[in-house]
């Protein structure tokens, strides 16, 4: 069943659970491009090799809340998670980053070009990134929209 938007509120139980699948997913992936036993991660937003150990986070590259207010008229909650949750959407980036940015648009937060300089954003990357989210999300709303 599905709620209309102002009475259906934003919560995270379902994404957090595919969440935490898509993380050990990605990890064991990361182990594997390691070679030696420590996983290897690239930054989505600087291009940086991160190695584990290192700090950082797995980052829905558009926020999860933005999402399942954007399609919580269509979508179920467990539909919502696997938009949010779609290979595209999530990525690995620095914890000073994603703790930076919080709950911001990416491209909100880029406007403040002290970001960009003191976190030492690689654009070109950054844009490729939300690009790639931007139409992984739509992809997966499209396949669930067809399965209906």
């Amino acid at each position: 069943m599905l709620f209309s938007l102002s009475t259906r509120p934003y919560h995270r139980s379902e994404i957090d659970l595919l969440f935490t699948k898509v993380k050990q997913q990605m990890h064991q992936e990361a182990l594997k491009q390691g070679g030696d036993g420590i996983a290897l991660y690239r930054d989505c937003y600087t291009g940086k090799i991160l190695r584990g150990g290192d700090r950082y986070d797995y980052e829905h590259i558009r926020s999860s809340e933005s999402i399942f207010m954007k399609y919580c008229d269509q979508l179920t909650n467990s539909e919502i998670a696997e938009v949010v949750n779609c290979p595209e959407n999530v990525a690995v980036t620095l914890r000073t980053i994603n703790q930076s940015k919080g709950k911001m648009r990416m491209e909100d937060w880029l406007a403040n070009a002290n970001n960009i300089i003191n976190h030492r954003i690689n654009m070109g990357l950054t844009k490729s990134a939300l690009e790639y989210a931007d139409i992984g999300i739509q992809r997966k709303v499209n396949e669930i929209l067809l399965r209906k």
